[in-house]
């Protein structure tokens, strides 16, 4: 484990290692599996809307992984949680996650996986472009639809976090949930991470929630696992301070006993401490 908040002195190894959730969870690839496997389950249950297309628009136009899958509660005029899955940008896919629209739907509340193209095939620049569709193709659905404006959490987990708290700059989003998120970049540019993002130096800036304070009104709550690596920690604590000091409303909140992967867990639980401040950002 390395001391905190000197990521700046590491070497391109010790700095990916840093960073390296999975190796730092011994069964994060069986619980990957696990999800994998009961999301198969859910989204097979009749009454979901799957795969529904979006698409970014110029100059990236639509791909394979620009769906949203939708799972209602069954409440008319319920909130809606939209859920970005992680992976660092270049693993993983909405089909995995849909098991934790569990715990939000127990709780009140419609949920939409947003899939995404992964890198190398899309830049983060067209990867956050792709989100703020998403998100708007949801507000369409449900204009279109009748329904009104109703409140919409935007969340996401690991990379998933970063991407909802780039969201937030947008109209769309009334209130983030960000998990174990990744909010400075330029600590990735120093990994091996980036052998597949190719981040410049103007996305670190741009694409860095901690570089551009998000629009006022929008609250945001920062989550993150006690067990976590430091960088982790560190990552979801200094962006917290930063938009404090830029008067931004924002709680930060260490879950004891969880690592980047057990947290998850509290949020298909609807008892879990996840599940209840989703739904508190919700119906707030």
């Amino acid at each position: 484990m390395m001391p905190e908040a000197e990521w700046r002195d590491l070497d391109r190894a010790a700095l990916s290692r840093a960073y390296d959730n999975s190796a730092a969870v011994a069964d994060s690839a069986a619980r990957l599996a696990e999800w994998r496997a009961r999301s198969a389950a859910f989204r097979a249950r009749p009454g979901h809307s799957l795969d529904l297309p979006y698409d970014p628009g110029p100059p990236y136009g639509a791909g394979p992984r620009n769906r949203i899958d939708r799972f209602g509660c069954g409440r008319p005029g319920a909130p809606l949680l939209a859920f970005i899955h992680g992976g660092y940008w270049q693993r993983n896919a909405k089909e995995g996650f849909a098991c934790l629209a569990q715990g939000p739907m127990a709780l009140g509340l419609d949920v939409a996986l947003i899939g995404y193209t992964l890198a190398p095939d899309a830049s983060l620049t067209r990867i956050a472009a792709e989100i703020r569709s998403a998100l708007r193709t949801l507000r369409a659905g449900d204009a279109a639809a009748g329904l009104g404006r109703r409140r919409l959490v935007v969340s996401g987990w690991s990379a998933g976090g970063h991407l909802a708290a780039l969201a937030l700059d947008g109209p769309e989003a009334d209130a983030g949930l960000a998990i174990s998120g990744i909010f400075d970049l330029a600590p990735i540019r120093g990994t091996t991470l980036d052998e597949a993002l190719r981040l410049t130096p103007g996305e670190v800036e741009t694409l860095s929630p901690i570089r551009r304070m998000t629009r006022p009104g929008a609250p945001l709550v920062l989550a993150y696992g006690a067990d976590e690596l430091p960088e982790l920690r560190r990552q979801s604590r200094d962006y917290a301070a930063a938009r404090a000091a830029a008067g931004l409303e924002t709680r930060c909140l260490a879950l004891e006993g969880a690592d980047h992967f057990s947290i998850l867990e509290t949020l298909i639980d609807p008892e879990g401490a996840l599940a209840r401040l989703a739904a508190e950002l919700a119906h707030a």
